[in-house]
């Protein structure tokens, strides 16, 4: 490359460069806006600057849209000029405030519309701010926090210092780990953040929860305070119960080892017993009925020292043999083959086997022989089924009712029980 290229090199890059430079310049100085009529000059009042100066950004929602061009005082406040960048779509009600870039100042002008629509600012439009706008005044705050700080009461102050200094005195690990664990709660809550927000919506279900068993909290807290109220009335109580408890206890204990070898035996036998009653409680409970009223209807006056008498007999019958194989078609003992069951049952009539199973409540309907002891006992009527006396009429119970009241003379009864009608 020859000398004369170089230099026309040269000199097309300080051309270039300069232009570049001056371009830049009037760029960030607004006259390339300014001569070709691009960008969008606003104005805006506010009763003082707030800290704004000529240059300070203006932004929308905290996006840069241009900058204070100008600013004028006048008889109401200041007058700001506003140059924004072309083509913005600022909302004539949106609300204004000066805000701090930082806490060393560098205020800023930020719009803060409540929707996108319009109208919107043209050029020549003037926006109006108000107090609000403006941030609290750095002489202001400082008196209000010299009136706060001579609020408080110095010696109260220096107790609380003082006291503040006792309680976390030797603290400092605890405190170390606390924050730690702060910190990792929340690593792991920002690594787990679904689980989170799952967390706190499920939360939010609880809660709702709760509100809507409010009632039943209430009901359920003051059930508990009544509790709590009858256990505190009662601790006297209480405590001699626990502290009788663990005797009474070792009492148990030792009387159950010492009955270990005979309350099994016991309780076996009682269930044997039992079984039995099982059995038989129909009949049981008609000889609980009828026995009191035979015993009743068996006074036979008093004896020549006062003493009143019950005659009670009871006849022996035999064995029935009638309906069962004679004993010399018995088989042997230790004969184990099988054989035909017999159908073996008391076919005798009476007085034999008057209380057996063909006689039970149940068999009421059925017709049954003739009997003068008695059969099923109908505590309503006082009837007894299936028996006749001996002039063949039914057999009835019945209450003597108390005889205490005829005092010495209880022997009455014998007169008196036949004319009572029953």
């Amino acid at each position: 490359m020859t000398r004369g290229g170089i230099k026309a090199r040269l000199v097309a890059f300080a051309v270039l460069s300069a232009v570049g430079i001056v371009y830049i310049a009037a760029t960030y100085l607004g006259l390339v806006d300014r001569a070709l009529g691009r960008g969008l000059t606003v104005e805006a009042t506010l009763p003082t600057s707030g800290g704004l100066f000529e240059g300070s950004e203006v932004t929308y929602r905290g996006v840069k849209i241009g900058k204070v061009s100008r600013m004028t005082a006048t008889e109401k406040g200041v007058t700001v000029q506003l140059k924004l960048e072309d083509g913005t779509k600022l909302p004539v009600d949106s609300p204004m405030y000066v805000h701090n870039l930082s806490a060393v100042g560098e205020q800023y002008l930020d719009f803060e519309p409540p929707d996108d629509d319009g109208p919107y600012a043209e050029n020549g439009t003037t926006l109006e701010g108000s107090v609000e706008s403006l941030p609290v005044d750095e002489a202001d705050l400082l008196v209000e926090l010299d009136a706060f700080v001579n609020s408080v009461d110095k010696e109260n102050l220096q107790v609380l210092i003082r006291e503040l200094g006792d309680m976390f005195e030797g603290t400092g690990k605890s405190l170390e780990v606390l924050l730690d664990s702060g910190g990792q709660f929340v690593d792991e809550a920002s690594a787990n953040t679904d689980a989170t927000i799952r967390l706190l919506e499920t939360g939010l279900t609880v809660l709702r929860t709760q509100r809507d068993e409010g009632e039943n909290i209430k009901a359920f807290s003051r059930d508990l305070r009544l509790l709590t109220d009858a256990l505190r009335e009662s601790d006297p109580d209480l405590r001699a119960t626990l502290q009788g408890t663990p005797g009474a206890a070792r009492e148990v204990q030792a009387l159950l080892e010492d009955l270990e070898p005979t309350l099994p035996v016991l309780l076996g036998n009682a269930v044997s017993v039992n079984q039995v009653v099982v059995s038989h409680l129909a009949g049981l409970e008609q000889l609980l009925v009828t026995f009191p009223r035979t015993i009743a209807g068996g006074f036979t006056g008093t004896d020549p020292n006062g003493y009143g008498h019950v005659s009670l007999q009871f006849d022996s019958t035999p064995p029935c043999t009638e309906g069962y194989k004679p004993p010399s078609q018995w088989r042997q003992p230790n004969d184990l083959t099988d054989a035909p069951i017999y159908p073996a049952e008391c076919k005798s009539g009476p007085p034999y086997v008057m209380r057996g199973p063909k006689y039970v409540p149940g068999a009421r309907k059925t017709a049954s022989p003739p009997r003068a002891y008695g059969g099923s006992y109908d505590p309503v009527s006082g009837l007894v089924y299936g028996a006749v006396d001996r002039n063949g009429g039914p057999v009835r119970f019945v209450d003597p009712g108390d005889l205490s009241i005829l005092g010495d003379d209880a022997w009455k009864w014998l007169l008196m029980g036949p004319v009572s009608g029953r």
